[in-house]
């Protein structure tokens, strides 16, 4: 039998009732709690929401969000909680990045900014005047001290000419004069993400010795599923088989037609007059890989994302390699509060073919592969290095 819920009764006869689902009726503070007190013959006036006192004593909007998302997580359900709404407003950051990192250690111990990576494409690197090295001396002016903060001297400046003095030595000698107009915290996560990408793509490349293909999906968005067309259609399709990377793919809703890209199978090949031949679903514009897989997941892999892994293994498209996902999948609906909150409320039951719930149980792997502590920082990703021997192995090509 399935627990549905718990009674606690303390030393001096108080009864508490913890229940796992939101309660349809009366209402989570009142319905439940008199069942149970009826059943069990208790004192009504001895039975308490644990919640109820913390609830009574909040004095603002938030404090009561709070206190809701604290309540909800006692559920231990994924995907819900409560925001201030559409009807809230917030004051998002406008403080500008030029796409550098930073010493940390040089910047705590002696106070300045020497760059340690430059982002492709963001405004440090389109500038071509800031290189891995130098020092940023000053900002808009400003001279860079221990005491500087950088976020406060860039605030609201998206966009705007800011100028740097940049040195290459320590000292600030012979400091140049950079003018750059930095982009949004957004913007620049973005940029290295496909960083990111980029240099893990070039990694399967040298590690196959150019065999393998690869490709990252982002989320499970209708963007993420253009971009997924876009390169499986570029080099990728030149390769032996393809490497599909999900780990910290937060999910979204278009798992399924993800699936059909990589579950298609070709049937018949065209070849028109004077020029190459191709498979017939890509030249009659159908969207299909046709090429072998292998699936790189981790615990960051989560809601559709845990979809599309169930289904990439239900299918036997190929193994899954990495960590078990996360375990975070069910659909919500947002309900609006009377104060112009949103309160999230799971609405959909998923299930695998099975009937196994997907909620609270995570996609498993067929080879388990955890990232030691450090290990992006030396260059190496064991579990793109185990897709990929297992990829070449079942394509013949192990070396």
């Amino acid at each position: 039998n399935q627990v549905t819920g718990t009674i606690g009764i303390d030393a001096d006869n108080m009864v508490v009732v913890t229940y796992p689902i939101a309660e349809m009726g009366q209402g989570t503070m009142t319905g439940l709690a008199q069942c149970a007190a009826e059943e069990i013959k208790a004192d009504w006036a001895k039975v308490r929401q644990t919640f109820t006192p913390v609830m009574a004593g909040v004095r603002t909007p938030d404090e009561m969000r709070r206190v809701i998302n604290l309540m909800l997580g006692e559920l231990n359900a994924s995907h819900s909680g409560a925001s201030g709404g559409t009807g809230v407003t917030t004051q998002a950051s406008n403080n500008g990045r030029f796409g550098v990192s930073f010493d940390r250690a040089e910047y705590e111990t002696n106070g300045r900014l020497k760059v340690t990576a430059v982002v492709p494409l963001g405004p440090a690197a389109i500038s071509k005047q800031i290189k891995v090295g130098d020092y940023i001396t000053s900002v808009n002016g400003v001279p860079v001290t221990a005491a500087t903060n950088l976020d406060e001297q860039l605030m609201h400046t998206v966009g705007k000419r800011v100028e740097l003095k940049v040195s290459a030595t320590a000292d600030g000698a012979n400091a140049k004069t950079v003018a750059l107009s930095p982009i949004a915290g957004g913007a620049e996560r973005a940029l290295l993400l496909r960083d990111w990408v980029e240099s893990n793509r070039a990694y399967v490349d040298k590690v196959s010795g150019g065999k393998l293909g690869y490709v990252y999906i982002r989320d499970m968005s209708e963007g993420a599923l253009k971009q997924l067309a876009l390169d499986l259609d570029a080099e990728n399709r030149t390769k032996l088989g393809v490497v599909v990377d999900v780990r910290h793919n937060n999910g979204g809703f278009v798992n399924v037609y993800a699936i059909d890209i990589l579950a298609r199978r070709g049937y018949l090949t065209m070849t028109p007059r004077g020029l190459p031949a191709s498979p017939a679903r890509t030249s009659l514009g159908q969207r299909s890989l046709e090429l072998p897989t292998i699936l790189v997941t981790n615990q960051h892999s989560l809601s559709d994302a845990e979809d599309f892994t169930e289904g990439y293994k239900t299918l036997k498209l190929g193994q899954v390699i990495g960590e078990p996902t996360a375990g975070w999948i069910i659909y919500t609906w947002n309900v609006p509060l009377a104060d112009g909150s949103i309160l999230r409320l799971p609405r959909m039951r998923i299930t695998a073919i099975d009937g196994t719930d997907m909620e609270r149980h995570p996609r498993t792997v067929d080879t388990e592969v955890t990232r030691p502590i450090g290990e992006p920082a030396t260059g190496v990703d064991s579990q793109l290095d185990a897709a990929i021997r297992s990829l070449l192995a079942r394509l013949g090509r192990a070396e």
